[in-house]
């Protein structure tokens, strides 16, 4: 009997002893959410623990809940709250979104939605925020290494555009949107778009609301997380004639051309005077050689008896009566083309 009192004895002091250590653990945070009403008992709290929850978050979570007046109707449970921990949800983010959006009046956010966003990796507090109080975007960005958004219009005068494009966050397209960059950049083509439908400069000079128009009836805010408020232009400055920049360079580059097909026809040209010197020389070539056959041909003739002797020099004397008239014919020229005596 005597160890069996002395076991119950020790059993006890372990007891209590548990029980210190788990009232000293948790009777801070039990006070807290008993005196909030915020419904999570002691056992809950030690039960937290064993499932490798973070009590301290989800008293607290649950506390500004209560307070916000968002309950358990709003689905901020604490198994809800704890289920979200347990998948690697920021809990107190996802509280302080919802309190905000309730303070604000949107009723499209509720705790399945805001959690899918935190997931999802998005800052649901943030988006909440720009949602109530709208952002503005520069357009062209401040790191995108450029100042201005250059376009050109039909009459080849560019114009330097700065845009500010005010968006708020679009709850229901945040998961799986489009983020800021898609906004600048389908806005900066709108912008480019417009300014090269217009037929002159100035016209946009005039009306630079034209632009925001344009670009606003375009709906370029589609499949992103944001939905454009409006589109303003900031500063449109007038840049380079490129349209007479680019006339020059088509002249010169068609002078280019033409130069070359002209070089092309004169390489032609002088080709074909070669061809004709050399068929010259190869017709004096034929001529000299077909004359060097008449003194053969001439003494075959006499050998055959085909030739007299008379007819040889009467042929003797037709030759040189033609030297003589072409030496004559050629003083003649020669006397005509000279100039008179002084």
């Amino acid at each position: 009997m005597r160890y069996v009192s002395v076991a119950i004895l020790v059993f006890g002091l372990l007891a209590l002893l548990v029980m210190a250590l788990l009232t000293a653990r948790y009777l801070r945070l039990w006070v807290q959410s008993y005196a909030s009403g915020a419904g999570i008992g002691l056992f809950d709290l030690v039960a937290m623990s064993f499932k490798k929850v973070s009590p301290t978050v989800i008293v607290r979570s649950k506390i500004m809940a209560v307070k916000a007046g968002l309950g358990d109707a709003s689905g901020i449970t604490r198994q809800a709250l704890e289920g979200h921990y347990l998948a690697g949800g920021r809990v107190p983010l996802v509280v302080q979104a919802l309190i905000a959006a309730n303070k604000a009046g949107m009723t499209e956010l509720d705790w399945k939605l805001a959690t899918a966003i935190d997931l999802a990796g998005r800052n649901v507090r943030e988006a909440v925020q720009t949602s109530v109080y709208p952002k503005v975007i520069d357009c062209p960005a401040r790191n995108s290494g450029r100042d201005s958004l250059d376009a050109v219009a039909k009459n080849g005068i560019q114009l330097k555009v700065r845009a500010r494009v005010t968006v708020r966050t679009n709850l229901n397209q945040l998961i799986g949107g489009a983020t800021e960059e898609t906004i600048i950049a389908r806005v900066g083509e709108g912008i480019v778009s417009a300014i090269g439908s217009a037929e002159k400069h100035t016209d946009v000079l005039e009306n630079p609301d034209v632009i925001s128009k344009t670009v606003l009836a375009r709906r370029l805010d589609a499949n992103t997380a944001f939905e454009i408020v409006s589109i303003d232009i900031a500063d449109i400055d007038v840049g380079a004639n490129i349209g007479a920049r680019l006339q020059a360079d088509q002249a010169e580059a068609d002078t280019r051309v033409a130069r070359a097909n002209a070089e092309g026809r004169r390489a032609m040209a002088v080709a074909r005077e070669q061809e004709m010197v050399a068929g010259i020389e190869e017709s004096r070539a034929a001529l000299v050689e077909a004359e060097a056959e008449v003194p053969r041909a001439i003494a075959d003739s006499l050998h055959s008896g085909q030739l007299g002797i008379v007819d040889y020099y009467k042929l003797r004397n037709l030759q040189a009566d033609t030297e003589m008239r072409r030496s004559i014919a050629g003083a003649s020229a020669s006397g005509a083309s000279a100039p008179p005596p002084a």
